[in-house]
């Protein structure tokens, strides 16, 4: 999952697209080089192409995962979208999105995801632009100190438009592989679904971004125009996981992770504030300071529901939770046996998630049909099956993003590692079972929830990497009894 999350830098990157004919960038995390981004831009004809290529590589937990995407716009001259098309390749697992203008303005959209081809047509948002459209905004826009503009990127892999703020700064000479160059500081928020991230970058008089900074799970990721010598140069070991991961002040004992958990957080340096989900089984509230997290277990206390109940999209299939396949049909049916109710049929497939997929690292993200088929991966393999197992039997589903505890991790000792797990509305509650792990309990810290597309795991963007906890407390209370007192 946290890789997955590397992808959504690149969308951004678009969002002040103005490239010359042919870019390559060095692509740093907290100065040591991952990577490597190439930006082409041609004309033919009528038509402008756009094509952005970004080829990363980390570790996680000294295993190594590969990350490619790539997105091609086409454009008229002036600026109107005409087709894209978006590519990522994660551990060797391909996804392909596709989109085409139709006579009427609507867009014809072709996806393939975990070998499963789908199409659908889509409106398209309006004043969202793409890569050469954001290009001629900015031209005409200019680069006068003070001067503040909005605009609407259109995110191709995930068929949604973010509004992007703009603050032009003053030029100076900035430091680059080779050599100072005289460029134009342009500050930029930009406002992902459920979130929003920031960038900063730097442009010549062009408007060619030949520097640009983003924040990313506390780590400083650099995009830096050098030659494609030093652009493919080699990369080096940069473990993001174990960056990621937060240690608690003490041990949470069994009785604590079986009834629940009042967790003290704060944010490490600057940054927007924390972003925590509101579940059924997690309120957070705001303290002096940070974040107070009260987390309890749903089988320790039948508490009423507090989150909105589910809607018809919870239980459909869609790209990453096919679960109208029948490879995931067939395994829904094996997986739940006998059980009658749908809480039992969770618990059901919990265990059988847990026992079906075995464990590999190598895996980036996978849909729910890719594991069907070869069982294999981490949490995000486990949280994606179990959650389309459950549609397939008809029960409301979701993914959540966040953090689980264990009493020790990559040499650490009583931490909190990047996880995630499945969510079910079972007893007029979501309710979540993790099969990755021995099942839910008060050591997981939702910062999320979604549809089991990656690139709607927003929330977590600025706060993975950033969170402390000052302090455990044993729950005394539930809070719905609290309040009812």
């Amino acid at each position: 999952m946290r890789h997955a999350l590397l992808v959504l830098l690149f969308p951004s990157f678009a969002a002040l697209a103005a490239p010359a004919d042919d870019t390559w960038m060095s692509v740093l995390l907290d100065g040591r080089k991952i990577g490597a981004m190439h930006t082409t831009r041609t004309v033919e004809g009528d038509r402008v192409i756009t094509t952005q290529a970004m080829d990363v590589q980390l570790d996680r937990a000294g295993t190594k995962v590969a990350l490619a995407t790539s997105e091609t716009d086409t454009e008229s001259r002036d600026g109107k979208p005409l087709a894209f098309e978006s590519r990522t390749l994660i551990s060797g697992s391909a996804n392909v999105l596709r989109g085409s203008l139709r006579a009427d303005g609507k867009f014809d959209v072709a996806s393939e995801i975990g070998g499963v081809k789908q199409t659908r047509v889509i409106a398209w948002p309006q004043a969202a632009l793409l890569a050469e459209g954001l290009r001629l905004a900015n031209l005409r826009t200019g680069l006068d100190a003070g001067t503040h503009y909005r605009q609407t990127a259109f995110q191709p892999e995930s068929l949604d438009a973010v509004e992007i703020e703009s603050s032009v700064g003053a030029s100076k000479n900035v430091d680059l592989p080779e050599g100072k160059r005289a460029l134009t500081k342009i500050e930029q928020i930009i406002h992902l679904p459920g979130a929003q991230t920031s960038t900063v970058t730097w442009v010549d008089a062009d408007l060619t971004v030949l520097k640009m900074a983003m924040p990313l799970m506390g780590y400083d990721l650099t995009m830096l125009a050098c030659s494609k010598a030093c652009a493919q140069a080699p990369n080096q070991s940069s473990d993001i996981l174990t960056h990621a991961m937060m240690r608690a002040p003490a041990a949470l004992s069994p009785n604590e992770l079986r009834q629940g958990v009042i967790l003290k957080l704060s944010a490490a340096g600057q940054g927007p504030a924390l972003q925590l989900a509101d579940t059924d089984e997690q309120q957070a509230a705001t303290i002096v300071n940070g974040v107070e997290l009260r987390i309890t277990p749903l089988d320790a206390d039948a508490r009423p529901g507090r989150e909105d109940k589910p809607t018809a999209a919870d239980s459909q299939p869609n790209d990453w939770l096919q679960s109208d396949a029948p490879e995931i049909r067939k395994l829904a049916r094996e997986g739940a046996g006998a059980a009658n109710t749908p809480h039992e049929q969770m618990q059901h497939l919990e265990q059988f998630v847990r026992s079906y997929i075995r464990k590999n690292l190598n895996v980036g993200y996978a849909s729910a049909l890719e594991v069907a088929k070869n069982p294999e991966g981490d949490c995000t393999e486990h949280a994606v099956l179990l959650a389309a197992l459950g549609r397939a039997l008809g029960i409301p589903t979701r993914v959540v993003d966040g953090l689980a505890y264990t009493d020790h991790y990559a040499g650490v000792e009583h931490v909190f590692v990047p996880h995630a797990w499945a969510q079910a509305f079972v007893d007029g509650h979501w309710q979540s079972f993790d099969a990755a792990l021995h099942g839910f309990d008060a050591g997981h810290i939702a910062l999320s929830v979604g549809d089991g597309d990656p690139w709607r795991f927003f929330a977590g963007f600025d706060t993975l990497g950033r969170l402390r906890v000052d302090a455990v407390e044993s729950l005394p209370a539930s809070p719905w009894q609290e309040d009812s007192r």
